[in-house]
């Protein structure tokens, strides 16, 4: 064990509704009885890609004494992890993220998906 950023997920703000999920492509966070979860430590490398989509404000990153990250714990968990997820929806255009690539934004205080077509148009206008 050693002092590393992990995500922490607050339970009492978390309505469990399944956003945080798809941005952690390490499978370390899934939904447990109603509540987001991760649920084994050494899958979270802390980039955090789950914190801006969280429509709560339940998740955020912590430095704490945890399990160190591994890289293999995650390829044998996603090896095996049924391919079930919530696809997130460009909020411009509808696409999907199995269409193009989305990117987490903040507009007029909600937690949005953006897709990369769309992201030059709310920059620029």
């Amino acid at each position: 064990m050693a002092f590393r950023k992990i995500v922490k997920i607050d339970e009492d703000r978390c309505t469990g509704c399944g956003l945080c999920v798809s941005p952690c492509a390490e499978g370390a966070i899934q939904i447990v009885d109603g509540k987001a979860k991760v649920v084994r430590e050494e899958l979270c490398d802390g980039a955090g890609f789950c914190i801006g989509v969280c429509p709560e404000g339940a998740l955020s990153i912590e430095e704490r004494e945890a399990p160190a990250f591994s890289e293999e714990a995650v390829h044998e968990h996603t090896k095996h992890r049924p391919k079930t997820y919530i696809p997130q929806k460009c909020f411009h255009c509808g696409n999907t993220e199995d269409e193009r690539i989305l990117i987490p934004v903040k507009r007029a205080g909600d937690s949005l998906w953006v897709c990369v077509r769309c992201l030059p148009h709310l920059i620029h206008g």
